[in-house]
């Protein structure tokens, strides 16, 4: 793995000045919204391929409908879940993911996820990766945000404001890129949940497919350390 034009000795405290700044200029995001960690879950499940406006329209519908826990959705024909969670967008395969998530959880946890969180983060990871329809990046928001668990969640705005910035280049993997935030910064699970928080927020609204340098906070910053 190679990072473009940079020292690695010089990767920690870049990493960490472009965190500061972005905490500093946007504050917390207050990330992930749930009100428990299986709708977090859920959330990170049907967030896939749709804007998170759809994804909470999804999410009430599952609440009314009382249909939001393990054993409801477990309970539930694949057909009236599907239905539920229509607001999705390729709610049909959505909701097999779900089912598919939702059995893995009974068949290794009983449903309970007080035990699935006790299991070492490397393993669950490794079992997540197995269950038709979550891959890393879902799978590593289920481990932060709903479990709690230290592992950095990279995604496409993550990736575009690194490259932008040449710290990777259109081949740099996913697990490459997730290993340069584990390797350089302590494995804290606010500091994890924060950064990427921080980092979408910055995509979302600067850091766009055209983008608006002139005014991004972190137009010098490679500059800086």
């Amino acid at each position: 793995m190679e990072f473009w034009n940079h020292d690695k000795k010089l990767m920690k405290p870049l990493l960490m000045k472009i965190y500061r700044t972005l905490y500093r200029i946007y504050g917390p995001r207050n990330w992930w919204p749930g009100e428990t960690p299986f709708e977090i879950m859920v959330g990170a499940i049907l967030t896939q391929n749709t804007s998170w406006k759809n994804v909470e329209k999804a999410i009430r519908e599952l609440k009314e409908k009382g249909a939001l826990t393990p054993d409801e959705i477990h309970r539930l024909k694949r057909s009236e879940l599907a239905r539920l969670i229509k607001s999705s967008g390729y709610y049909r395969i959505k909701a097999e993911r779900l089912k598919s998530f939702v059995k893995f959880l009974f068949v290794n946890y009983g449903g309970n996820l007080g035990r699935m969180r006790k299991e070492e983060g490397k393993v669950l990871r490794e079992k997540l990766l197995k269950v038709r329809g979550i891959g890393p990046e879902t799978a590593d928001s289920i481990l932060l945000y709903g479990l709690g668990k230290p592992i950095f969640v990279v995604d496409a705005y993550t990736k575009r404001i690194l490259l932008r910035h040449g710290l990777t280049s259109q081949k740099t993997s996913y697990e490459e890129i997730q290993r340069l935030f584990m390797d350089h910064l302590p494995h804290e699970e606010r500091l994890f949940n924060e950064y990427h928080a921080l980092m979408v927020h910055l995509g979302k609204t600067l850091c766009k497919k055209i983008p608006k340098c002139d005014i991004c906070p972190l137009r010098d910053i490679e500059h800086s350390v």
